[in-house]
């Protein structure tokens, strides 16, 4: 299929082709086909070579797209106004652990904000796999935090490993976990594979689905109480109340905060959605041509957030609320933080804010295809879902 967009240059696609090498390699190597999941695994986290490791931009205008910190400052001043009344429950020293850093912008405008409420975490956290975003955080950071705020900052390899209280956020993080794909056939679970054609193209496979995926469809039909028709193929995690366990370590004490592209499992789901949810970002176009141009465009998923809410009880959190990102920020001073930003810019930057928040808020933006699910432990998370929760879809 022919692209309606934009071609990578020269060296773009010199550097796809090296990495669909060794895609074909691996591909060869384990009998002539892989998981989907190991495919957008490798497209997406190849050390030197994959979409978030190698150096290309990645977020804005000169990228592929734009998450709501990039747009400006209102997203992530809001959401210190939510998790200002958490770090004010927790006594000691308390952190605050970002997954996926992004450029830093979040980081940068969220440490300034809990400053401003004097509700900073003792240590601020950066759990960043890729190098390259790493060292663009450090550089931001370091450029526009006073010193005092920019000491705070960390970068980690893994989670934390101690016991510790705090909150995790994570911003379009769940998205790009690489996700396995079934398929039902002859009423039979089939996991999603990608395979070689005769050119040596990447092509759809599928094969019989191990214990963990079949049993975790098979939930989902418990759920929803209806199979899943014969075709219909989606996506979904059963490895994730295991990664947030992983994320959450030893948090004693605390919130998790998540914010994302998805639906609840009813809307997820649904019967003409029968080729689920994955699509692939590249140059602000989206398309469903994930095979295309491995290292050099986003591929994801949308998130299934029951699925979100049942990891969190499984590892013992509770469920604070689940809203649309319009509720979510409304609800927590987004008109405070407006008021803020303009009494510290010019008639340009005023306008620029009303573009900022209608991108955030508007149902034709951001504002309810995102979603915003907050889990709670021994803290009160509830009062920032105040404002349209919507705990009872799930």
């Amino acid at each position: 299929m022919q692209p309606t967009f934009p071609l990578p240059d020269a060296d773009a696609l010199a550097h796809s082709a090296q990495l669909a090498a060794g895609l074909r390699d691996e591909i060869t190597r384990q009998g002539g086909a892989i998981p989907f999941s190991r495919f957008m695994e490798l497209c997406l986290y190849t050390p030197g070579w994959g979409y978030y490791s190698a150096g290309a931009s990645k977020f804005g205008a000169s990228g592929d797209f734009t998450t709501a910190p990039e747009m400006g400052s209102l997203f992530a001043s809001t959401v210190a106004n939510a998790l200002a009344p958490v770090f004010e429950q927790l006594q000691g020293p308390a952190r605050l652990l970002e997954l996926g850093g992004g450029s830093g912008a979040f980081a940068e405008a969220v440490l300034l904000r809990l400053d401003e409420l004097q509700a900073l975490p003792a240590r601020y956290a950066i759990l960043e796999p890729s190098a390259d975003l790493r060292e663009r955080q450090q550089q931001r950071l370091r450029q526009n935090l006073p010193e005092a705020l920019a000491s705070r900052v960390e970068w980690l390899d893994r989670p934390f490993d101690d016991d510790w209280e705090g909150v995790v956020f994570a911003n379009e993080v769940i998205d790009a976990l690489p996700t396995p794909r079934f398929l039902i056939k002859d009423g039979e679970v089939y996991e999603e594979t990608v395979e070689l054609d005769a050119q040596g193209g990447f092509v759809r496979g599928a094969q019989p689905a191990d214990m963990l995926l079949h049993q975790a469809v098979r939930h989902l039909e418990r759920y929803l109480e209806r199979p899943f028709a014969d075709g219909y193929r989606s996506e979904l995690l059963p490895q994730l109340p295991y990664w947030l366990q992983a994320v959450a370590g030893g948090l004693q004490r605390g919130a998790l905060l998540f914010v994302d592209y998805g639906y609840n499992r009813a809307e997820y789901y649904q019967p003409e959605r029968d080729d689920g949810t994955l699509r692939a970002f590249y140059r602000h176009h989206v398309h469903n041509e994930v095979h295309l141009w491995p290292g050099l465009q986003d591929i994801t998923a949308s998130v299934d957030f029951t699925a979100m809410a049942e990891a969190g009880l499984h590892a013992g959190f509770d469920l604070a609320g689940y809203c649309s990102q319009a509720s979510f920020l409304l609800g927590n001073g987004l008109d405070q933080c407006l008021a803020l930003a303009d009494e510290r810019t010019d008639d340009v930057g005023r306008v620029q804010l009303r573009d900022q928040l209608k991108k955030l808020t508007l149902p034709s933006g951001m504002g309810e295809r995102f979603q915003v699910i907050g889990l709670q432990r021994e803290v009160d998370f509830e009062p920032a879902f105040e404002l349209g929760d919507q705990s009872w879809r799930l």
